[in-house]
């Protein structure tokens, strides 16, 4: 009998999960179908944090690189700074879209920190219901839940775009600015989001949110 309520029990948490995944918005037709794209506050906010983030690590670097060329190398090549230099600026912008495919959906939040790192609360709840044996039915194979959604595949598209666009924002930030602002504040609110509502820049998650968050997963599990 008891086997046969926690059976029971762990049925209604899947279908609550499953709900939690496809539970239409209003909105457009993508919408509709449970798929809502990162807005352009969302997308900027990202771009920005990946990019400081990136640069961070990079900054640390106290190598010294040669800039220039001559056929007879009698002139002397100039040398500067990597962290800098040109050179890891752009190698920074090559990769940091690439960074977005990290990112899940928390569907169970409802301002622009549903975009984050790890796994969601929903997927943490199916997946251990999964290694407990119950049948879990997506629509898609179990080998692609943690796949890139299509909210996440899509902002890596806005990602690049932003970066093409606002290049050279970005540019006059790293040479000029950087001291005096933080990016998200210079490219996302001065320049990308100007007169736009920009609140979402800095919504983050609660600290007392997150605990409880961890704290529902292991009651469900």
């Amino acid at each position: 009998m008891l086997q046969i309520l926690s059976m029971l029990k762990c049925t209604v948490l899947a279908l609550l999960a499953i709900s939690a995944l496809i539970v239409p918005a209003h909105g457009g037709p993508e919408e509709n179908e449970g798929v809502k794209y990162a807005d352009r506050c969302e997308a900027c906010k990202i771009l920005a944090t990946e990019l400081q983030a990136r640069l961070s690590e990079t900054g640390r670097s106290h190598d010294v690189i040669e800039l220039g060329y001559s056929v007879d190398d009698v002139k002397p090549k100039k040398r500067t700074e990597y962290r800098r230099s040109e050179l890891r600026l752009l190698e920074t912008l090559e990769n940091v879209c690439e960074r977005i495919l990290e990112y899940n959906i928390h569907k169970e939040r409802k301002d622009s920190t549903r975009f984050a790192k790890g796994m969601s609360q929903t997927f943490q709840t199916l997946h251990g219901l999964v290694n407990k044996g119950v049948k879990v039915d997506l629509g898609i194979p179990y080998e692609l839940w943690d796949k890139p959604s299509a909210e996440i595949t899509q902002m890596k598209t806005q990602c690049e775009t932003l970066i093409e666009k606002y290049e050279d924002v970005i540019e006059k930030w790293y040479f000029e600015k950087q001291e005096q602002k933080p990016l998200i504040e210079f490219l996302c609110e001065d320049h990308v989001l100007k007169n736009k509502n920009h609140k979402c820049l800095y919504e983050q998650l609660e600290e007392g949110k997150q605990k409880e968050e961890k704290e529902d997963t292991k009651d469900e599990l």
